[in-house]
This record gives C-alpha cells, sequence and structure tokens, in this order.
C-alpha cells in the first residue's frame, strides 16, 4: 500500500488576496443595466407640467383671437325684450285699395260670350290754363253730336286732351274742326276716345282721308 505524502500548505500565505470592497465584475455589469433601464419620476413630471402649459397657451390664444374678431359684440343674456305699446297689426283704412268704376264688370260680360258696350262721358273736363288748351276743353265737352272721326285712345282724360293737341300740330286738316272725348269700358279696362267732330258721314270720310294722306290713322264712328 502506497503511501501518498502531502504537503501541508501554510493558511494566508498562498490564498487570493480579495478584500471585502473588491466585487465580482460580472455582477457589476448587470447591477448597471438594472440602474439604466429604470423610469426617472422628475422628467416624467417636468414633461407633463411642460405639456400642460401648452395646452394653457394654445386655448388661451384661441380665446383672445375669437375675441377680437367678435367685435365686442354683446351676448345674448336671456333678458326679455318688452312688447311696443302700439298694436303689432292695424286693419288700413282702405283694405282692397282704391276701386275704379268699372273695374271687374267686364269678365263677366266676356266669359259669357257677351260683348261691352261703351259709356258717353258724363262729367265734364276740367279746363285747363288759358290759350289754345282752353278753347279746347271748352269745344270738347260742348259738341256731342256729328260723325266722330276716331283719332286714338288713351289711358285717361288728359292723355287724350294732350293727344289732340300733339295731332293737331302734326297736320293741318284738323283746322276748324272741334273734338271730344268718349269713354268707354272693354276688356283691358276703361279707355278714352278722341273723336274729331265731323258736320255728317261724307265730312267725316273726307276728313279721315285727309289724316291719313299725312300718316295719321283714323276710323269714321256713326
Amino acid at each position: 500500500m502506497i503511501e501518498a505524502e502531502y504537503e501541508e500548505i501554510e493558511d494566508g500565505t498562498d490564498q487570493l488576496d480579495l478584500s471585502d470592497d473588491d466585487s465580482l465584475p460580472w455582477l457589476e455589469a448587470e447591477e448597471e443595466d438594472d440602474a439604466a433601464g429604470g423610469v426617472d419620476t422628475r422628467q416624467v413630471v417636468g414633461f407633463a407640467l411642460f405639456m400642460l402649459f401648452l395646452l394653457v397657451v394654445i386655448v388661451g390664444s384661441f380665446w383672445y383671437l375669437g375675441g377680437r374678431q367678435s367685435g365686442g359684440e354683446q351676448v345674448a343674456d336671456g333678458s326679455i325684450i318688452a312688447a311696443p305699446d302700439t298694436p303689432i297689426k292695424e286693419r288700413p283704412e282702405d283694405p282692397g285699395g282704391k276701386e275704379f268704376d268699372g273695374t271687374g264688370n267686364v269678365a263677366p260680360v266676356v266669359g259669357e260670350g257677351g260683348t261691352s258696350e261703351g259709356v258717353m262721358a258724363t262729367q265734364e273736363p276740367a279746363a285747363t290754363a288759358g290759350g289754345a288748351d282752353g278753347e279746347n276743353a271748352r269745344q270738347a265737352f260742348a259738341t256731342t253730336s256729328g260723325v266722330g272721326v276716331q283719332l286714338a285712345a288713351y289711358s285717361s282724360r288728359a292723355r287724350a286732351e294732350q293727344g289732340w293737341n300733339d295731332i293737331t300740330r302734326r297736320t293741318d286738316a284738323l283746322s276748324g274742326f272741334r273734338y271730344r272725348i268718349e269713354e268707354g269700358v272693354v276688356d283691358i279696362g276703361t279707355v278714352y276716345r278722341l273723336q274729331a267732330v265731323a258736320g255728317d258721314r261724307a265730312a267725316g270720310d273726307a276728313l279721315c282721308a285727309a289724316l291719313k294722306a299725312d300718316g295719321i290713322d283714323c276710323q269714321v264712328k256713326p
């Protein structure tokens, strides 16, 4: 049996020289990674405060610009508007408007196939200012008999009288003749017929022929 010889090693001479402050390198790397991966609370709070401040600035800017564009208009406060003392609606003195003589009596007759007859004027025309106009006005209502040579029809008596003055300036065929104005009701309403007065039918035909020669339309009325 072989007896092995063992060499005794003195304690404290050949052991690793490690102090209590020394740490293993692979453990230090793991601890640094844990520190780097952590969340910094101060940074999170600072970022949140910055975003809140930015939001307040944006909202304040919109509110300021909107107030300036509105021009300082007053906002409705929901108050009640006082009613006026006078009535809101009043009945007019003439609800249907002015109604002229002869209005509405033509359409029923025409609808039934009838015709409307002219109505002789019964009201004397107002005398115009002196001179030839006044003389013509007196001749107009003084002359009601004889054969009429119709020259034109007008919408009013005043326009008919003015029409006589205009036609007499365009032709000499009416020199010495008098005129009359007949009021009639037709489909379009009341008209005023301007007629030169001739003594008989032959004189009326001769006058109308002379007027047509001067370019003036006419029609002999019995």
